[in-house]
Order: C-alpha cells, then structure tokens, then sequence
C-alpha cells in the first residue's frame, strides 16, 4: 500500500528557491534602473489657442423663387375674342390693352340704358316743375326720381360691361405664353395668359426655430442657384411669417432679391444663406470638444500638463464653436489627441517639439 502522508520541502529546494527570487529582484532593478521610477507616458498633443473673434450666426436653407407679383390673365364673361394686342414675352406697362372681347353687345346694352337714363331726366324736370306748382305729390315726386337713379345704375353697370370686353395689364411686368387665339371664345377663369412682376424676386424658405432669435427683418441674404452657377444675388429678409409649423418645428421667411437684369425666374430652386447679427466671441475648434455624459469638457495645456476643464457652449459655425463659460482668451486647449489625455496628465506640444529641434540643430 502506497505512502499518502504529505511532503515536505528538503532543504536544498528551500535554498533553490530563495536564489531564484534574489536573480528576479535583480533583473527587475537593473531594467528601472538604480532611482528611477517610472511615471505616466508623455502624450504628443496638437494645441491651439482660444481667441476672441467675431462671430455670427449662419444659416443655410433652400427655398423657391416667387415673382414680386403675378397673375393669370382671364375673362370676366363669357365671350369671343377679336383681337390680341401683345406678343408672348413682351413688357408692357400697367394699363397696356392685352386682349380684345367682342363688344357689340355690350355697346348695345349701353346705348340702351342710356336712352332710358335721358327719358327718366327729362320726366323728372317736367315733375319738379308740377310739384313746384302743387300739381304732384311728394310720392309721386320721390317715385319718378327713384326711377331716375335705377336708370343712372343700369348706365353704369352698362359702362362697366363694355370695359370688360377690354382686358388691360393690371400692373408692370413680363408676358407669358399666349394659350388662345382670336375667335376663341373664353369663358370665366379660362386663361388668356399669365402676367409677371420680376424687377423684385421673393423668395421663400424656411428655417428651424431653433433660429428665431437670429432672425430680423432687414437681415442680408445671400442666394445662389444651379441654373446660373457661379452667381451670387443679394438681398434682404422682408417677412417673417407670424407661426411656427408644429410639425416640421420651423418658421417660414420670406426675402427680397433685386433682379433688374431678369435673370432670375419665378420657379427657381434658390440655396439661401443668412448672416446673423456679428457680435465678438471666445472662439475653439469643435476638434477640442471632449463630451461625457452630458457634459462638455476641454483639456488646457497649463506648464506641460493637461488639466481638464469643463466649459459652456454658445453658438456655432463650421469648424469652431464658442465658448461662454469656463475658459479665458490666450488659453491653449488640445485640438488634436484628446482621446488619449487624462486630467493632470504629462504632455508634449508637438509644436513646441519642433521649434526646439530647430534652435537645437541650429
């Protein structure tokens, strides 16, 4: 039967033992070296300096041209079209006659109302003539003199009619394409053509509310589109519309652009770009932001360390970001290598490194 009873270390392995772990100290001194202890890594950092410059907010949107005003040329009546009196294209002039309708009926009805009008003038003079010498009453009086004003009503209204076989240019502007021809017998709402202001182009966009409070009335704007590459309409922001969509979270804003030469058309699709009220700001790279739960941090670079520092943002434009709170102006903060920083940390601007190699080989 076997022995079980347990073993115990013999002497020579107990002095085997204690050699190993002396050679082990040794090489773990000799690699640290005699006096050294080995600290945090040094970490090359790119820095940059916070600096007050001006700042405003810009805004990009995209909207469509309107004419400054415009219209579609209809009839008020049925009737039949004699003659056109302008060609597709043409600038014509408030009150510039457009088209023609047949007006012989018109002037039929007219004549007669008027014949009717001289009747009831005549019947009244001879009436106030009786009255005078008590041969009519005052009913009769006030009767033949209503009759008088009804015929004075059917002239005008006969008037008004004729004018209407007239169809005139209701303000400045551009012509469209012409959509009938003469003997074509319109109908109310039938479209003869259409009629454009263009000296002034609006343009309609929208922006998010989270813009409001930059938004003015007389803010420049800056348009440009894809039919005309290369050019750059300015204008100002004429209206701002009085609700917020609730749905889309944003507020419509009308601008006014100058378009003397007509090179813009109604129908264009326009990219808009606002500039904001321009105020100075404490300015750093978004690069130098470090976000943690729900907080916002930057690292400074203070006497070769990293010290990190929470701050409060302010506005933004492409590639920088403003800073409210917690940082002051000259300070320089880690744009590049932040993902590798700890607070308190040893740090090498490699900036710096370079312009000491320089003097060094120099």
């Amino acid at each position: 039967m076997p022995d079980r009873r347990p073993r115990h270390p013999t002497p020579s392995q107990w002095a085997l033992c204690a050699m190993l772990l002396i050679a082990a100290a040794g090489c773990s001194r000799q690699q640290a070296g005699p006096g050294k202890v080995v600290g945090p890594q040094t970490i090359d950092v790119i820095s940059a300096e916070a600096k007050i410059q001006p700042l405003g907010v810009e805004i990009e949107a995209v909207g469509t041209a309107r004419a400054n005003e415009s219209v579609e040329v209809t009839s008020k009546a049925s009737n039949t079209i004699t003659a056109i009196r302008f060609e597709e294209g043409d600038r014509v002039r408030k009150g510039d006659v457009l088209v023609e309708l047949d007006g012989a009926e018109a002037r039929a009805s007219l004549a007669e109302a008027e014949a009717a009008l001289a009747e009831s003038q005549n019947n009244f003079k001879r009436s106030r003539d009786l009255y005078t010498q008590q041969a009519l009453s005052v009913s009769q009086l006030d009767l033949i003199e209503a009759t008088l004003k009804g015929n004075q009503a059917r002239v005008d209204v006969a008037k008004a009619r004729l004018a209407d076989t007239i169809i005139r240019a209701s303000f400045d502007g551009k012509t469209g394409f012409r959509r009938v021809s003469v003997g074509s017998l319109v109908s109310p709402g039938t479209v003869i053509t259409t009629l454009d202001d263009t000296s002034v182009i609006k343009l309609d966009f929208t922006v998010a509310e989270t813009y409001l409070y930059a938004l003015a009335k007389g803010l420049p704007v800056t348009a440009t589109t894809a039919g005309l590459p290369g050019r750059e309409f300015n204008g100002k922001v004429s209206q701002i519309d009085s609700r917020v969509d609730p749905v889309s979270r944003s507020i419509a804003v009308r601008a006014e652009l100058p378009n003397a030469k007509g090179e813009l058309r109604p129908g264009m699709f326009m990219t808009v770009k606002l500039q904001g009220e321009v105020s100075p700001a404490l300015l750093v790279s978004e690069s130098a932001i470090v976000p943690e739960q729900g907080r916002v941090f930057v690292f400074v670079v203070e006497n070769g360390e990293a010290t990190r520092r929470e701050v409060k943002l302010g506005k933004r434009r492409p590639g920088v970001v403003e800073i409210v709170e917690g940082l002051k102006e000259h300070e320089r903060v880690v744009i590049e290598g932040t993902q590798n920083l700890r607070d308190g940390g040893p740090v090498r601007e490699q900036g710096q490194q370079a312009q000491a190699e320089q003097k060094t080989s120099s």
